[in-house]
């Protein structure tokens, strides 16, 4: 068996026209079912499930073994929890389960920096699936899901257009969307909008983000490794490798939000312009949207809530800088254990910090500045160049610089 998986051809989401082509076809009765009012919940588990397949066979058969057992093992904990929650609210419980959700990604995120090798339990989207695992247990936990099934929780777990890299959807939006078939009008609006993303994406990712990662950024790589660090080329490196970071990621998801649509389920977008951003912080209203706010609503705010409780700080500005630093660093050590993901987290924290004490400067000394769109076009600049940095660091680009 394992001769005849590693043997199949092995489809990368989203990857090649073909994938497109294929997987168009598939969801083509699916589609005329949600026109007529229907939803044939088994055909798009099926097609879902190929798919997935796909995606994790061939050369990547150890990793469907991982993914199977790991969606086993968090339904598992969610189906326990959610039929305790029922009649008791232990915050250790809680906690207990919030741990044990999130020990598969901790021993995956902290092999490499341990044993010298990727675990076994790794596979490619895990930390999505468990982002959506752990906020179904803190949602449980708040009362805002009352009724979970396992099916319907596995179906949410491996929803195919986002099981790889998102967008981070939540169990009770996503339930909403499943459990109804959308109005023929407002389904032929998904639809245009589905069409839209898609084309927006195939620009995103498959020119500009070539050009950018294909062309423009070994250029700049190769160049900038004979120089000194304060270069044109060292320059070169960091822009582009922000522009190729943005367009290809961004394109990514425009195809998950459009396939997302074709099926009837409104996936939340991911980014909206963020390089428009006038401070640090709408960037992150604005920059992979379902991974800041999932940090925003189950990170920060948790904590904010809980240190505001116990009155573990005497001043809200002391509060607000250390959850905003707990928050970009835990976001840094989620990316991985080495020194330019957790400093690039601990940047981020940090210009939260400045952000809010400028903000509050501002207010009280200095009521008579200017706003207009020079200011604004100052702001701009000045929070584009420090996020580009940022993705100069988030790279490793730098680490092979520095030290080989």
């Amino acid at each position: 068996m394992i001769n005849w998986l590693s043997s199949l051809p092995n489809f990368t989401a989203y990857g090649t026209p073909n994938y497109f082509i294929y997987l168009l076809l598939a969801l083509l009765p699916l589609g005329i079912g949600l026109y007529f009012g229907k939803r044939f919940q088994w055909y798009e588990a099926l097609i879902s499930f190929i798919f997935i397949f796909l995606m994790f066979d061939g050369a990547s058969w150890q990793q469907l073994f991982s993914l199977i057992a790991y969606v086993i093992y968090q339904t598992c904990l969610v189906m326990y929890y959610h039929h305790y929650r029922k009649t008791k609210n232990s915050a250790g419980i809680f906690y207990l389960f919030s741990f044990l959700s999130l020990i598969p990604i901790i021993v995956v995120k902290l092999s490499p920096a341990m044993v010298g090798h990727n675990s076994l339990l790794g596979f490619l989207g895990i930390s999505y699936l468990t982002f959506r695992a752990v906020g179904t247990i803190i949602e449980t936990r708040d009362g805002m899901v009352k009724e979970i099934t396992p099916w319907h929780f596995i179906r949410f777990m491996l929803f195919m257009p986002t099981i790889t890299s998102g967008p981070i959807d939540r169990y009770r939006r996503f339930s909403k969307d499943y459990q109804e078939v959308p109005e023929r009008s407002d389904y032929l609006k998904l639809v245009e909008k589905g069409v839209f993303y898609l084309f927006l994406g195939f620009l995103y990712k498959f020119v500009i983000a070539y050009f950018f990662g294909q062309r423009f950024y070994p250029h700049f790589e190769q160049a900038a490794m004979g120089d000194g660090f304060l270069s044109w080329n060292m320059l070169g490196v960091m822009y582009t490798y922000g522009f190729y970071l943005f367009f290809d990621f961004a394109g990514y998801s425009l195809f998950a939000v459009a396939i997302s649509y074709f099926m009837g389920v409104k996936t939340p977008m991911n980014f909206k312009q963020p390089f428009k951003s006038k401070n640090i912080k709408e960037f992150w209203n604005r920059w992979h949207i379902s991974l800041s706010f999932w940090f925003r609503d189950y990170i920060f705010m948790r904590f904010v809530f809980m240190a505001t409780k116990k009155r573990w700080f005497k001043n809200r500005n002391t509060l607000s800088a250390t959850a905003y630093m707990l928050n970009m660093l835990t976001m840094g050590f989620w990316h991985g254990i080495t020194w330019y993901y957790i400093l690039y987290g601990f940047l981020h924290g940090l210009a939260l910090v400045i952000n809010d004490w400028w903000l509050r400067y501002k207010r009280k000394h200095l009521k008579k500045m200017p706003h207009n769109k020079f200011t604004e076009c100052v702001a701009i600049f000045v929070t584009f160049n420090f996020v580009m940095f940022t993705f100069l660091l988030f790279s490793g680009y730098l680490n092979t610089y520095f030290f080989g």
